[in-house]
């Protein structure tokens, strides 16, 4: 037997032991009444050995044990923090104590006692009584590192967030993310709503769908990529300004900043424009990051990104000439293609000069957007959703946001002529046809909605976990999504 199935057949013998003693080991509930950080801050000007005739009432888990005789130290560890316990056998009796001898670190526990501070000068709760109220079986992981350990800590999140205090307040950080730009766009008049997990026909995006099959009415369905389609048919339907915060799916990459399932807030404004969207969104994300920290600036992988606002806009192929010096005007396809081979960009000889520039952009520069950059002005065949460039008419109305090195926002002037909409969508769905996976199928409905009349409109799509990550200093996105994909 190994060690920590022998720790678990001792924690079971402790089980049987309380159970024979008359314990309930799970207890329905406990009247909890204070928090460890509230305590230790409520007491804060304690001088050393100093007690109150405060009694306080706490529940938490076992983090240390430390047994002498008859009376002994723990450390409980509740949704807040640490704070320590102090159990005299005089105290709480000797029936009491024997059960309390028997308690491992890792179990649940509530405590209700006065407040005092140690002569070693810690804030402690002396013990009145200590009801068991959950007995851990397994024991707790004494070190978390090295890749086998990283992968466990992904995998076994529930002794990630027990084991790393710090791993917590990550998740609540995110939550005050979230909940800052719910605020921030309601505050603009938004309205927030529901669109289709499930969907007939998928779009809004150029990415390869998870498919199912609806039994009651023999119907394949696919688990949305985007929201986009439905949201535009909530601006035709009268609505001027609504987003989503969801969850969707694409069945393709794992990696630092991929995860199969991941959320997204997509928000759309009518009689707005690009322009509009690019003001709303730097402000938005400037608010959030303010609910989380002071100041502008961000410490994220060594470097230091300030995102003050206005950010820096550039178009795609100002970037090209400054990061990678190519003026990609200046080449014709035989020189994209020599490019293509010295550099083994990933895309066919056959390629359009707009898949030729994305892929030289995604190359060379975006690893060096580390300041919150838009870059706008894309080539047309980007997306088949957005209008065409009052500039140029070879390029689109379209502006992605980077930093940290990656993507974190796309946004559109969108489209709203129906009759060009569908010729886009009929060649989606041909080269979809065709085997691109990340094409778009052919919706009718939608271009059906669009000949009623959608009126100017300005939309984004934000991943929100990945703009935790670079908000919060993470370094895969599977340090800011608590359960992510892992293999088995």
């Amino acid at each position: 037997m190994d060690a920590e199935n022998q720790l678990i057949a001792q924690r079971l013998e402790k089980l049987k032991w309380l159970v024979e003693k008359g314990v309930n080991p799970y207890p329905y509930r406990f009247e909890k009444k204070n928090n460890a950080t509230e305590i230790l801050d409520s007491f804060k000007k304690l001088k050393k050995e100093e007690r109150t005739k405060k009694k306080v009432s706490i529940a938490g888990r076992i983090m240390s044990f430390r047994l002498m005789g008859r009376a002994s130290f723990i450390h409980v560890q509740d949704e807040t923090g640490r704070i320590q316990a102090y159990v005299r056998e005089d105290k709480i009796g000797k029936e009491s104590y024997d059960i309390f001898r028997k308690l491992d670190i890792g179990d649940i526990i509530g405590i209700e006692g006065l407040v005092f501070r140690t002569k070693m000068g810690e804030i402690t709760v002396e013990a009145g009584s200590v009801e068991l109220l959950c007995k851990s079986l397994r024991p707790l992981p004494e070190k978390w590192h090295g890749l086998t350990d990283i992968e466990a800590r992904y995998r076994e999140r529930y002794v990630d967030l027990i084991a790393n205090p710090g791993v917590k307040d990550v998740f609540v950080k995110r939550f005050k993310i979230v909940n800052s730009i719910r605020e921030f766009l309601n505050k603009q008049g938004y309205i927030e709503v529901d669109t289709p997990v499930l969907q007939p026909v998928y779009g809004g995006a150029s990415a390869r769908p998870f498919k199912t099959f609806l039994h009651d009415i023999k119907m394949d369905v696919y688990l949305r990529i985007s929201n986009e389609l439905y949201l535009k048919r909530l601006i035709v339907g009268g609505f001027e300004k609504v987003y989503e915060i969801s969850r969707d799916f694409r069945n393709e990459s794992i990696d630092r900043t991929h995860n199969p399932e991941f959320s997204m807030i997509e928000y759309y404004q009518a009689y707005a424009d690009f322009n509009d969207m690019m003001r709303l969104t730097e402000d938005m994300v400037l608010n959030a990051l303010k609910s989380v920290q002071k100041g502008t600036m961000v410490n994220y992988h060594g470097n230091v990104i300030d995102f003050k606002t206005p950010w820096t806009r550039m178009t795609m192929k100002e970037a090209i000439k400054k990061y990678a010096k190519i003026d990609v005007d200046k080449l014709g396809h035989n020189e994209l293609v020599k490019l293509k081979e010295e550099h083994k960009l990933d895309i066919e000889n056959n390629a359009s000069r707009d898949e030729f520039i994305q892929a030289i952009f995604e190359e060379f520069v975006e690893p060096n957007l580390v300041n919150p950059v838009f870059i706008t002005e894309h080539p047309k065949e980007t997306t088949p959703l957005c209008k065409e460039s009052r500039k140029d008419r070879q390029l689109i109305e379209r502006f992605e946001i980077f930093a940290g090195g990656f993507e974190l926002a796309n946004g559109y002037s969108e489209l709203n002529d129906p009759l060009k909409q569908k010729e886009l969508l009929e060649e989606q769905a041909k080269k979809l046809r065709g085997g691109d996976e990340g094409a778009n199928p052919y919706d009718s409905d939608f271009i059906k909605a669009l000949e009623y009349g959608m009126p100017p409109t300005g939309g984004v799509g934000v991943g929100i976990d990945r703009l935790a990550m670079l908000l919060l200093g993470q370094e895969s996105i599977k340090d800011v999504i608590l359960f992510p994909f892992m293999k088995s």
